[in-house]
């Protein structure tokens, strides 16, 4: 047992590695951790990060942070929490064949590994998918948290089965020097769906941008594109089209295993999972359910459960869609963030307790 012993009135700080548009600090913010610095190498993320999050920015690359920058952060006496949900593109199951260990961003997770072991924070959390257990830098990441002395624990969840209106799963780990620590139960047995989400946003055509609310807006869809969302039916795929507007890669032997594109949500399930490209109807089952268009930015943002007041661009600037979709699709949803910043906050006090 370590001997910090806070009181009831000991501050929780985290600071969020690979924080991305602000996700997962923003779900932690909603249980109650001050979150008090985001680190990533996309300048575009500062702009949402801070304005949402009450919480400095620092652009740079976790490859030169040292562990004496982070403490700097921290309030003396604070139980500290490090987050560091690495990019998952590297053992997502989107990628074809094995996963590849030449990638640069595959030692990631050893360099979140590196800043634990200089700064040794109370709390250590991280989430990726499910794919990463099997790899051997994960196995290598859990070894270091065990010599370290963590008590360890890790699970795949829906995050449909917490709230999010979404169909995602994902491998989430907590770690603690504190005690014995875990996720919290399922917290909806009632899945939140597409209609709860989104349904009573204004109806837009393809292309169309809503004068009210600049992220509300469409891709513009080909002539073709227009006659095969014309064509699906919620739920549906491609192999229910006439075979005149089905892609030739698609009639090969070799395409006829991916029926997940070109495809409608359903209103009354969870989305799938939300991607850098949910705003592109050929990408995945991102065609809104009765509307001949893919999804809004607005409703991919509210998928991944971001608040209808999230700020993602400055009043005035331009909205680059694809800079947006991969903030928001490569975002931790807010509502997991919350989750896993409920279970942190209910832990110490656990540990409050038992050290009075």
């Amino acid at each position: 047992m370590p001997k910090k012993k806070p009181s009831d009135t000991t501050v929780i700080e985290a600071v969020d590695l690979f924080c991305g548009a602000g996700g997962l600090s923003h779900g932690f913010r909603q249980a109650g951790i001050r979150v008090v610095a985001g680190f990533d190498l996309d300048p575009s993320c500062a702009y949402p990060f801070e304005s949402n999050n009450d919480a400095r920015f620092v652009k740079a690359d976790i490859v030169n942070v040292k562990g004496s920058e982070l403490n700097s952060l921290f309030s003396k006496g604070a139980i500290r929490v490090l987050a560091g949900c690495a990019p998952c593109q590297p053992f997502s199951t989107y990628r074809q064949g094995a996963a590849d260990s030449t990638d640069k961003r595959w030692n990631l997770l050893l360099q979140f590994a590196r800043l634990i072991k200089e700064i040794k924070p109370e709390v250590v959390t991280m989430e990726n998918v499910p794919r990463i257990e099997k790899q051997d830098v994960f196995k290598k990441f859990l070894r270091v948290l065990s010599r370290l002395g963590y008590e360890i624990s890790f699970q795949v969840v829906n995050c449909a089965d917490y709230g999010v209106p979404q169909v995602r799963k994902r491998l989430v780990l907590l770690a603690s020097k504190l005690g014995e620590i875990s996720l919290i139960p399922p917290t909806h047995t009632k899945r939140v769906t597409v209609r709860e989400t989104i349904g009573n946003l204004p109806p837009l055509a393809a292309g169309q941008i809503n004068a009210n609310d600049l992220l509300h807006q469409a891709s513009a869809l080909s002539p073709t594109n227009l006659k095969r969302i014309k064509a699906s039916r919620p739920g549906g795929t491609w192999r229910d089209w006439d075979r005149r507007l089905v892609a030739e890669c698609h009639k090969k032997e070799t395409g006829r295993s991916y029926p997940g594109v070109y495809a409608r949500m359903s209103w009354d399930e969870p989305s799938p999972t939300m991607t850098t490209q949910f705003f592109g109807f050929g990408n995945g089952r991102f065609g809104h359910p009765e509307q001949d268009r893919g999804i809004s930015l607005r409703e991919g943002a509210l998928l991944q459960s971001f608040p209808k007041g999230y700020r993602f661009v400055t009043d005035g600037e331009p909205i680059h869609r694809k800079v947006l979709g991969r903030l928001i699709g490569n975002a931790v949803p807010v509502r997991l963030g919350a989750v896993i910043g409920s279970a942190i906050s209910k832990h110490i006090s656990a540990y409050r307790k038992a050290v009075r």
